[in-house]
């Protein structure tokens, strides 16, 4: 094959403090930057992603490796740990026991566009199918204006069980998001 997507095997390992250069690189593409809208700083990095890598937050943030190299980043977290966010979503949709969550990236802008987000969050599926046992379904809210990722969402095997009013990650957005849904098979 081309070296698309589909030739390659997707693995995760948690994302360690050792890894934060790397993060910090993959927050300051313009590609990520648009989204996620994170401060950048090494001292912001820290703060915000240390406290799960060190094990002291429930969520679990992981490295996408493609063949053993790093190209993204999922976040992954049990809604019931979070309820002020489970909270902003029940007014839009049912947020039943066991229900999880998802955040995802590609840093590597040669890799955006090759099919690899729906595969990345595919295996993720299927990982936390694995991991926990008690996990009902995935709830993932996207801003509406970001096509790319509600797209990835649909071809991983999501579907849009709602839409409404959330605060956007970054503030040039409307509120307008969609909430995705993937049950337990």
């Amino acid at each position: 094959m081309d070296g698309s997507a589909l030739d390659v095997v997707i693995t995760f390992r948690r994302l360690g403090e050792t890894d934060f250069p790397l993060l910090r690189g993959w927050l300051e593409q313009p590609h990520v930057a648009r989204w996620w809208n994170h401060e950048t700083s090494p001292e912001a990095v820290r703060r915000d992603f240390g406290p799960a890598a060190r094990g002291e937050e429930p969520s679990e943030d992981f490295l996408t490796l493609l063949d053993g190299l790093p190209v993204g980043l999922i976040q992954r977290c049990r809604l019931a740990d979070y309820p002020a966010y489970a909270a902003d979503l029940t007014p839009i949709v049912e947020v039943p026991a066991g229900a999880m969550s998802v955040d995802y990236l590609i840093g590597d802008p040669g890799r955006v566009g090759r099919g690899l987000g729906p595969r990345m969050i595919a295996s993720m599926v299927t990982r936390t199918w694995s991991d926990h046992p008690d996990a009902t379904c995935l709830l993932v809210p996207v801003v509406a204006a970001n096509r790319a990722s509600w797209r990835a969402l649909e071809k991983a095997g999501f579907r849009r069980v709602g839409e409404g009013e959330l605060e956007p990650d970054n503030p040039i957005d409307a509120p307008l998001h969609y909430v995705y849904r993937v049950d337990r098979p």
